[in-house]
């Protein structure tokens, strides 16, 4: 390798010529610290485990390797069996993930199929029987094609887990522990995962020997990289915390004259799949999502992420707004905070040790700034809540009117701007 005083070029890595047309064609040529790291270690067969956020680079740190192997060892897979298994949380994911080994494998296309719920049984049986060189699954669907016995694992080579904290949310582990029990012993194995809970960290002890460890920036780099200036939003995902409220504040928006879709896990997978496509391709300007997308979605160019409702769990917040400010580009990030979401608030500085910018965007319209001094905003039961691209969201009729809000500032305390997501008190629009 070069010295370090010297910038790294993905030729510097060792990975087969066919690949480096592929990355060129695709217009890389620097690896970020997580491929320049884990893809050294990978190429010699080690296992990994990788403490990274989505936007990091983390898919091509895992596909280049791999791919880079299949081309070693050409052997045609045999029927009914995966040369390589990706598991992924959701369906969004799995579907760009087989997206990326496509385009990097675009001088030798390898076989590269999905296997998601949601979806027909049948082209997924003729896919698999025809066997794989890469197949990316979501856990539930992929033990169901295990119990059949229409997929084998007895010869897989390499398996990665992705974002396998989000599986530890989503219930997965135990499948993910069935479907590890079906692998060969001999095998090489990889872990990804943004954070590390205790679940995590036991599920890495069993799955993986001698690991190369690579940690890539700690949670709240996303937020700093996040740009307070004002501008456009020409690309903006905006999440909810429940589906009813997606579709709603989606159709407020469409009849606001702003371009919305929705998704979240009601949504039928082809009715997911098509709104991701119109918000990629730029027909639709605002994605309206659940915590479902927070991880999954990898659009470039999504200038602004707005929080209409805080998460639950603070580190959501961290992957919500990673949807922005990926791979060292820069955004905006707005959240709507009400009084009730205080606590969650505070946790969320906690978690990203920013304290967070805080502006009071009042109901009569007038705005409140840092260091104001705080006072409840006035009463108006009948009025509209302003929203930051003109839309009004009138109250609906029989709804109680909004609560009142203290002012801008927690106890009269000017909070400075240092980065991370630009904070608003309002009263939330009524959808």
């Amino acid at each position: 390798m070069k010295a370090t005083t010297e910038v790294m070029t993905f030729s510097d890595l060792g990975l087969n010529e066919i690949l480096l047309r592929a990355l060129e064609r695709e217009g890389y040529t620097t690896p970020t610290p997580v491929q320049s790291q884990a893809i050294p270690a990978l190429l010699q067969g080690r296992d990994l485990l990788g403490v990274a956020q989505t936007g990091t680079g983390k898919t091509a740190a895992f596909a280049l390797p791999i791919l880079h192997r299949l081309l070693a060892d050409k052997r045609r897979p045999a029927p009914n069996t995966a040369r390589a298994l990706i598991l992924a949380p959701t369906r969004e994911l799995a579907a760009q993930i087989a997206d990326s080994f496509r385009s990097y494998g675009h001088f030798f296309r390898p076989s590269v199929g999905v296997i998601v719920g949601g979806v027909s049984h049948r082209p997924q049986n003729e896919m698999l029987a025809r066997g794989l060189d890469v197949l990316v699954a979501t856990p539930g669907r992929l033990l169901d094609h295990l119990g059949s016995g229409r997929l084998k694992l007895g010869t897989t080579e390499v398996l990665v887990l992705d974002e396998a904290d989000h599986m530890l949310d989503l219930g997965f582990i135990v499948p993910i522990r069935q479907i590890v029990a079906k692998l060969p012993k001999q095998r090489q194995t990889l872990l990804f995962s943004a954070t590390m809970p205790r679940e995590i960290s036991a599920l890495a002890d069993d799955m993986l020997r001698d690991p190369t460890k690579v940690s890539v920036t700690p949670a709240a780099t996303t937020a700093e990289r996040v740009s307070l200036n004002d501008r456009e939003i020409s690309r903006a995902i905006v999440f909810t915390r429940t589906k009813r409220g997606a579709d709603r504040v989606a159709q407020h928006l469409e009849s606001a004259g702003v371009g919305a879709d929705a998704i979240h896990g009601n949504k039928s997978q082809s009715q997911r799949l098509r709104a991701l496509d119109g918000f990629r391709k730029g027909r639709t300007r605002v994605l309206v999502a659940t915590d479902i997308a927070a991880r999954g979605i990898d659009v470039d160019g999504v200038t602004h992420v707005v929080n209409f409702e805080l998460p639950e769990v603070a580190e959501a917040y961290v992957h919500r707004i990673g949807r922005t400010a990926r791979a060292g580009a820069t955004g905006q990030a707005i959240s709507l905070c009400d009084n009730g979401e205080r606590p969650l608030l505070r946790a969320i500085e906690k978690l990203t040790r920013q304290t967070l910018e805080f502006t009071d965007r009042r109901a009569d319209g007038a705005r409140q700034d840092d260091g104001d001094s705080a006072r409840p905003a006035p009463k108006r039961p009948n009025s509209p809540s302003p929203h930051r691209n003109g839309a009004q969201y009138p109250r609906r009729e029989g709804q109680r009117p909004a609560a009142k809000r203290p002012g801008a500032a927690f106890n009269g305390q000017k909070r400075p701007a240092n980065g991370g997501a630009r904070h608003k008190q309002a009263n939330r629009p009524q959808v």
